[in-house]
């Protein structure tokens, strides 16, 4: 009787037990739905419309739109709650009953009031995405003490006052709080370990803290009071210290009138400089300028009184920067300084078989109005209007490091290998001084300009379909000129999205295959930027013959990264994949992609084996790195795989 009466007892305690655990779980969905309930502003039935049901455990039944749960705990991970116009605000007693949520995203919404200081409370996030919407006050101190949080996303709001001391949080590798309204200082934030970070276009003051320099201006710029690297506002020297207590108060005065007059002086000085540096810089243009008016008048005589010829330039930077501005100036391609009109003309060599191409003479480029398209790391490209209204590129090469016979055995050597996927070169011209390749203009512009917003209507058609297709198409071009050109050793060498061409069929095309220095030297230094962290690789590796290859794989995979994440690869790419494979790192590879991806249908699997195409190719030790064949076998299977699983569903 008593073992029976300790069996009861025993049962009943555990039913207790299991009850209030299931109490505690009912409690932290009730909460959830209040809290989205405040998310929503005026939208009483939102629940309802994302299936937000406190009868239904969303880690079983899996129908709370936004909520993911993890696997093994059986606990929810992240909420997602993305432009869906959210008008309310964050009340963060109500979220953080979820213990152990490490992601909340709440971007592109209309959500306002302040950020909660018991956020704190939710001490597992590791993402707190808040950007896009129209928060205000300052940032609550209780932020630092949120140990995990790897990334933290404010951009694009109305938050002032100082920024909290996120130097607590060591872990930190995302920081984006531009277009805001915060004022101070910038905190010593752990740089080295930063992958993200910009605080642009704010109201912050003083000096860009140590290793801030390691992001570019872009990360500060539109905050007037800030000073030092990156920026090119230098700061003001540190003003002298101040005198010792015992000093007496008529002292401490003249000494501060004192320091103030040597500040002052020290202001007067730094103007008087800046002024005598900006009459330089004036006399030195009006210089360059009467000789540029020297040069053309006589390049006038000598090709029998010609005129001058005028020309909008496009004055440029980058080859991946924002389009350049137009301003009025004298352009022409002249030769070198050692070479008439005359005798130019016949050293163009024509390589296109053309009935219009085979009459082209350099005093046509001369002659003709020049706008400066870019400027690049390897020369100038420039859009030359010919009198017959058709339109070439050329490519005006500098520091290239080869002798003009092998230039000219090179060029024609690249010539005899053709495929529909790689532009040919029209003509070129070489002297000791001057390198010339010219092009037929591609109207339809290049792959970068697509991807970041500039290419019209066609941008809104290029989704998950458009991008496999040319992901396939650009690497069956590449590895074909690998193979045929491998003996010679002749690479691209700088592979990038914007020489990547459009043709007026839309088709892409790779542009200035081959115009780089010679392999040796560039790859090994572009490996050496991009990849140097791989403690693999050796000197032997970079200068071997196949180093330029490898090197255009590696380039090849950032193109890939381009296409699945829809950002921009600047300098030499190592920010992107960087930032790629971190995300991937920390299981959160679904933030990779593009969204224009995932709203054209793209399927995850698919995107997903693409994405590991480009780390293989981004990641790969240089005894390991794949050749572009491998790589162009692999993208195709892709896209085998895509067109097969499209058919499945249509018949299904």
């Amino acid at each position: 009787m008593e073992k029976l009466s300790t069996w009861v007892t025993t049962i009943w305690l555990l039913l207790l037990l299991f009850h209030a655990a299931e109490a505690e779980q009912d409690d932290v969905k009730l909460s959830l739905v209040n809290f989205l309930k405040k998310l929503s502003g005026n939208d009483t039935h939102i629940d309802r419309k994302l299936g937000w049901n406190a009868t239904f455990d969303p880690c079983v039944h899996q129908n709370w739109t936004g909520v993911n749960c993890s696997a093994t705990t059986n606990s929810i991970k992240s909420i997602m709650l993305e432009g869906l116009g959210l008008t309310g605000s964050i009340d963060a007693g109500l979220l953080c009953k979820a213990r152990s949520l490490s992601v909340l995203s709440l971007r592109d919404n209309a959500l306002s009031g302040e950020l909660p200081a018991d956020i704190s409370n939710c001490s597992q996030l590791t993402h707190l995405y808040v950007g896009g919407n129209r928060f205000s006050g300052s940032l609550p101190s209780s932020l630092e003490l949120l140990n995990n949080l790897k990334r933290l996303n404010i951009s694009y709001n109305s938050f002032s006052g100082e920024l909290p001391d996120f130097s607590k949080i060591s872990g930190l590798l995302t920081f984006l709080a531009q277009n805001n309204s915060l004022t101070g200082t910038i905190p010593a934030f752990h740089f080295t370990n930063l992958v993200s970070f910009n605080v642009s276009y704010n109201s912050l003051r003083g000096p860009v803290p140590e290793n801030g320099g390691l992001f570019g201006v872009e990360s500060f710029t539109g905050n007037p009071g800030l000073c030092g690297k990156p920026l090119p506002i230098a700061c003001p020297p540190s003003p002298s210290p101040s005198p010792s207590p015992s000093t007496e108060e008529k002292g401490d005065s003249k000494n501060s009138i004192g320091d103030k007059t040597i500040m002052l002086s020290g202001y007067i000085v730094l103007a008087v400089v800046f002024l005598l540096f900006l009459s330089y810089k004036v006399i030195f243009f009006l210089y360059k300028k009467q000789q540029q008016k020297k040069k053309s008048e006589e390049m006038k005589g000598s090709t029998g009184g010609d005129e001058k010829v005028g020309s909008d330039e496009k004055v440029g930077s980058d080859d991946n920067s924002k389009p350049p501005s137009k301003s009025r100036s004298e352009y022409s391609l002249p030769p070198s300084g050692e070479q008439s009109a005359h005798t130019a003309s016949t050293s163009l060599v024509v390589l296109k078989d053309s009935a219009s191409k085979k009459e082209l003479r350099f005093e046509d480029l001369l002659k003709a109005p020049a706008e400066l398209m870019g400027r690049g790391r390897f020369g100038s490209l420039y859009k030359v209007m010919l009198q017959d209204g058709s339109a070439l590129a050329v490519k005006r090469i500098k520091d290239l490091s080869i002798s003009v016979e092998d230039f000219k055995r090179r060029m024609e050597r690249i010539s005899r290998v053709n495929h529909l996927n790689v532009l040919p070169a029209v003509a070129f011209y070489c002297s000791m001084q001057e390198k010339l390749v010219v092009y037929d203009y591609q109207k339809n512009g290049s792959l970068f300009k697509l991807l970041q917003g500039g290419g019209g209507d066609q941008n809104h058609n290029f989704g998950w379909s458009s991008r496999l297709n040319m992901a396939t198409a650009i690497a069956e071009g590449l590895s074909f000129m690998h193979e045929e050109l491998h003996e010679e050793g002749i690479a691209h060498g700088n592979f990038k999205s914007s020489n990547i061409l459009f043709t007026a069929n839309m088709d892409p095309c790779i542009s200035e295959y081959g115009l780089t220095s010679p392999p040796s030297v560039v790859a090994a230094a572009a490996d050496h930027l991009l990849f140097s962290s791989s403690s693999s690789r050796s000197a032997g590796d970079f200068a071997s013959a196949a180093a330029p290859f490898k090197s255009d794989v590696r380039s090849f995979g950032l193109v890939l990264l381009e296409l699945l994440t829809g950002k921009a690869a600047h300098s030499d790419g190592s920010d992107l994949a960087r930032w790629v494979q971190s995300v991937v790192r920390e299981e959160w590879t679904v933030e990779v992609f593009d969204k224009r991806l995932l709203a054209d249908g793209a399927s995850e699997e698919g995107v997903v084996r693409l994405l590991q195409v480009a780390l293989k190719c981004v990641n790969s030790a240089a005894d390991a790195c794949p050749t572009m064949r491998e790589v162009a076998g692999m993208v195709n299977s892709v896209k085998e795989e895509e067109e097969e699983r499209s058919i499945v569903s249509e018949e299904g």
